[in-house]
């Protein structure tokens, strides 16, 4: 089934390999909330160690029933321009020139599954939208597995209609080419068809090698898509977090992983991203005095890790989707673990993405650790991790570990 599952036609970009992703909400990341105010803050992105930018939407935002104030970034009304409370094309330019030249990456966000009410292609493309019974355009619904979701703020594309693939693929690849972008993060990709996101990545591919990322989980993906989400880890985190899961939890998941899943297909590790954070939680109250251990496990179990941004600086608060809510920076008290922990993956090829990684050999330990250990000849990483709010004495040569307390080897 793994190699089955690995077959593409494309080949991960090289600057992936050793490589982190970091995301970047910039409505809320600066008071002013505009290009030119977040490269303000592209030395101290790079000087932690940040390799990915990942741009939440940069479009314009709908305003035919829009949900609050300034409305759902996933709502966009024009793939062709950016969303004038960011600032011009010119000044998007400038930032993606700005992030290159600190030498980092950047992907957009893709939201190819809905449009906005207003978008021009519901006037001029009826045809190109899901209808009701009674042959009107109306709202999009999402199953997520626990209810329908009625989205009330957008319309949904129907990929059953031929004429809309080459219009979508073309938007995508503007941005390619009249940017220099590096890719994009594929907003629910799975609800798109894969003959899509396929065709799309050819083309793509063919303008220049580019990294893409589906929000979204399953192998078959990995036909189109660089990475996908491990929403797998980030539940189980949140239940080792609270008591309710421990090692082997973790043991079966890696096990699932590496067996349901080709060896070169990335996996996005994360503790937060805009829709946790916005909807189920912050750090602090999803996470508790675990916080740090789970991000520990994030950044060095296989797969890529992300960074919520104002992750660095306790996101102890969830910040509003639809209207104005900047980041408190405060002190960025949790900088120094993020930047000892991305040094870490890049300094450790056993560390890196996929196959050019290590897998997980999982170690003997007392009951609430779970210890782990990556290992290319010339290089291994091993990691001990306390997944309790109590101290785990020394034992068989190893040392004592505190409350969420972890131990590191590293040799080569």
């Amino acid at each position: 089934m793994k190699d089955a599952a690995a077959a593409h036609a494309f080949q991960h970009v090289d600057w992936c390999r050793s490589a982190n992703l970091y995301q970047v909400n910039l409505r809320q990341y600066t008071p002013e909330g505009t290009f030119a105010a977040f490269a303000r803050h592209l030395p101290r992105l790079r000087t932690l160690g940040v390799d990915i930018l990942w741009l939440m939407p940069v479009h314009p935002v709908g305003r035919k029933h829009r949900k609050g104030r300034l409305g759902s970034p996933y709502a966009v009304a024009d793939y062709g321009t950016v969303n004038p409370e960011f600032g011009t094309l010119q000044d998007f330019r400038r930032l993606v020139q700005a992030i290159h030249a600190a030498g980092m990456h950047v992907i957009i966000d893709w939201v190819a599954n809905h449009t906005a009410w207003d978008h021009l292609w519901v006037t001029q493309h009826p045809g190109w939208y899901k209808k009701n019974a009674q042959g009107e355009i109306c709202a999009c619904e999402y199953d997520n597995g626990r209810e329908i979701e009625c989205w009330t703020d957008v319309v949904g594309l129907d990929y059953g209609q031929p004429t809309l693939w080459p219009a979508m693929t073309e938007a995508m690849l503007y941005w390619v080419n009249a940017f220099d972008i590096d890719g994009y993060r594929c907003d629910v990709a799975g609800l798109v068809p894969i003959a899509f996101w396929e065709q799309a990545r050819a083309a793509l591919d063919a303008a220049k090698p580019v990294f893409m990322l589906a929000e979204a989980t399953g192998a078959a993906l990995h036909r189109a898509f660089d990475m996908t989400y491990d929403w797998d880890l980030y539940d189980l985190l949140l239940r080792v977090a609270r008591g309710a899961g421990g090692p082997a939890d973790l043991a079966a998941w890696l096990q699932r992983r590496q067996t349901e899943y080709p060896r070169d297909a990335l996996r996005l590790c994360f503790t937060s991203n805009h829709d946790k954070n916005s909807w189920e939680g912050h750090d602090v109250e999803l996470f508790g005095d675990a916080f740090e251990a789970c991000a520990v496990l994030a950044a060095t179990l296989p797969g890529l890790p992300l960074i919520y941004g104002g992750q660095e600086s306790v996101l102890d608060r969830r910040l509003a989707f639809f209207e104005k809510d900047p980041i408190a920076w405060k002190r960025y008290a949790r900088a120094p673990l993020y930047q000892w922990l991305l040094a870490l993956k890049h300094d450790n090829p056993a560390l890196w993405n996929g196959a050019a990684g290590a897998d997980a050999e999982l170690l003997p330990d007392a009951p609430q650790v779970f210890a782990f250990r990556r290992s290319l000849p010339g290089n291994s990483v091993t990691l001990r991790v306390n997944l309790s709010a109590r101290p785990v004495p020394p034992r068989d040569g190893e040392e004592a570990l505190p409350p969420w307390g972890w131990a590191l080897d590293v040799t080569g």
